[in-house]
């Protein structure tokens, strides 16, 4: 099957086969770049997410791709759907604001650090679930702005599933990540 193209690879010689891992190289450092350059405009970690359940349905779908900013002085309204990421968790959930607090006077909140006025509390819950977001909170009884990754600016439908499917099976991202290598190497340019 990959008979000509192994005999191709042997002709090519050590330099050749250097320069196409350097190529590979610089394209994936160029993607972090982009990625990396992408959260520091819109002051998010995590500029693009992917919806993974069907808590937020008919608003978004499973596999739904969102667009996230985090303007450092903007607050958060109810009705505003934002990401937020809790303390040991390591999966990002998407949410709408159900209800905000801002802080008028300096108080001590149980599972929460001291705080000032100013300051901004956050509850959430899914449009298809029944209740708010406290038990996910992991003793927690409200967000705070360091708790939120972003809020969602844009969304494209179902481009996720790529993510998705690849997360499901490892096989197919292994296989995937294994085919763009080899095909940088065989490549002749």
């Amino acid at each position: 099957m990959f008979t000509e193209e192994l005999k191709a690879f042997r002709r090519l010689g050590f330099r050749h086969v250097l320069l196409q891992v350097l190529n590979f190289a610089s394209v994936i450092a160029s993607g972090l770049m982009i990625w990396k350059g992408m959260g520091l405009i819109t002051n998010t970690e995590s500029p693009i997410v992917v919806v993974l359940s069907g808590s937020m349905e008919p608003a978004f779908y499973r596999g739904d791709l969102l667009f996230l900013t985090n303007p450092p002085n903007e607050r958060y309204h109810t009705g505003d759907i934002t990401v937020y990421k809790i303390p040991g968790a390591d999966i990002p959930i998407v949410h709408r604001v159900m209800e905000t607090h801002d802080v008028s006077s300096p108080v001590k909140i149980s599972g929460l650090d001291l705080k000032v006025p100013g300051e901004q509390l956050i509850l959430t819950k899914g449009d298809n679930n029944h209740i708010d977001d406290i038990d996910l909170y992991q003793g927690l009884d409200w967000l705070e702005r360091k708790h939120i990754v972003g809020k969602v600016r844009g969304f494209l439908p179902y481009v996720g599933y790529v993510t998705i499917a690849m997360n499901d099976f490892p096989q197919l991202k292994y296989a995937l990540l294994g085919l763009l290598g080899l095909l940088a190497l065989i490549q002749r340019e």
